[in-house]
């Protein structure tokens, strides 16, 4: 694992062995397709069941500390970029409005996606969710009443996510107002903190071939050939939720940017390119510059919010996140009420400033971990899911991309108004 560091105050940049993960899951698909009904099974999985639920534990037990640290570092720098002047909050206007289209798009689709596209029946074998009983849905009472934790720790102890995410960003909101000295202080702690975390995970994640490797024979022991169709499905459905947000891009560009869709179409190509090509929205920042100015966006204005957009925004983060909860809950039968969908909304929410500048892999661990224990649904599934994670990341990254020279548009229009 090579990890380098810019400046002290930045967070870590890890590389990851993500086609080698990819390769793992491959590898233990094809084994436990080849080991099942053969007498050799249960001596290789005395190994592999073993080292595939550490590898899981050890992926769970750093993501409170990370999404703390994170969250209150991303949500800092969201409350200090909003003092930066009137087009700095307009510009966070049209991220807050985008966000919350971007959780209810899933929320809504997703469940009839699912309906019209039922789920591979050896769904349930491959993610191992068939023995988890349905979750207790509580009442509109008791889920507002368990919007505060009267104690943190326990809340972290107990993983309830929704009342700890809460706690975390008040608090991050009141240490962006602390005087100077003393927020660099708290800041400082909680990047050594995720820093920390990082590095931890990195270390984990690092051994991901070997992990995914031990809990794909297994899975593919008991599902057959069904495993790979059903990862298909899952890549195909999760996508779409994110090819719903490219399409919102081109809408907000043409009603709020003013910029037609086949001009904004056009003029996206070659940020697009680049998108697709590296799978991150700090790669493409150049690209996505060098296309705002062609639109006829004000350079001012883009080069405001373009790093500003790539350094807090990730528009695909609410849909496809909740996308992938409730295509666990639904295998595990977690019954997809109001309430408990309005739960990930509110994490997913929240979430998603916190992680945007991690590699897909971190981010689809610390963003859809917590949003997933807040609605009730297993985490373990996403040990597995992690793997795959490479394919949608490229529709994430495309429809990011889009979405932030359309919010760049919109921007610039409304400033245009108003000045």
């Amino acid at each position: 694992m090579a990890v380098e560091k810019a400046e002290s105050s930045e967070l870590l940049a890890i590389r990851l062995p993500v086609w080698w993960t990819f390769g793992g899951l491959v590898a233990g698909l094809l084994a436990g397709l080849a080991l099942a009904g053969t007498a050799a099974l249960d001596p290789v999985l005395a190994v592999t069941e073993p080292t595939g639920t550490l590898w899981l534990r050890a992926l769970q037990m750093t993501i409170i500390p990370l999404v703390a640290a994170l969250l209150v570092i991303g949500i800092a720098q969201m409350v200090r970029a909003a003092r930066a002047g009137r087009a700095a909050r307009r510009m966070l206007g049209w991220v807050f409005a985008v966000l919350v289209f971007s959780g209810l798009v899933s929320a809504v689709f997703m469940p009839l996606l699912l309906a019209a596209f039922p789920i591979p029946a050896a769904a349930s074998t491959l993610l191992d969710t068939g023995g988890i009983a349905p979750q207790q849905v509580p009442g509109l009472r008791d889920f507002v009443t368990s919007l505060i934790a009267p104690n943190v720790i326990a809340a972290a102890a107990e993983t309830t996510m929704l009342p700890l995410t809460i706690f975390f960003a008040l608090f991050a909101v009141a240490v962006a107002r602390l005087p100077d000295a003393q927020r660099d202080v708290l800041l400082g702690v909680f990047r050594a903190l995720a820093n920390a975390m990082l590095t931890i995970i990195g270390w984990v994640l690092w051994i991901a071939p070997l992990g995914v490797f031990a809990l794909a024979l297994g899975v593919a022991s008991r599902a057959g050939g069904g495993a790979f169709a059903t990862l298909i499905h899952y890549v195909l459905t999760v996508a779409a939720m994110g090819g719903v947000i490219l399409i919102a891009g081109y809408l907000l560009a043409s009603l709020a940017g003013g910029i037609s869709p086949l001009r904004f179409a056009k003029g996206m190509i070659p940020a697009q390119a680049v998108a697709v090509s590296t799978q991150s929205s700090l790669a493409s920042l150049p690209a996505m510059l060098a296309v705002a100015r062609r639109l006829g966006v004000r350079e001012s204005t883009a080069d405001f919010v373009l790093p500003l957009a790539v350094a807090i925004f990730r528009a695909t983060s609410p849909a496809m996140n909740m996308a992938v909860a409730i295509y666990v809950a639904t295998l595990a039968g977690v019954e997809l009420t109001p309430a408990v969908l309005a739960a990930g909304i509110a994490v997913a929410l929240v979430i998603s400033v916190g992680s945007v500048s991690l590699p897909g892999s971190i981010s689809f661990v610390i963003s859809i971990g917590p949003i997933a224990l807040a609605m009730g649904v297993p985490v373990e599934p996403l040990a597995l899911l992690v793997a795959v994670e490479m394919l949608p990341d490229i529709m994430r990254t495309l429809a990011n991309v889009t979405m932030n020279v359309a919010v760049a548009a919109a921007t610039d229009r409304n400033d245009e108004k108003t000045a």
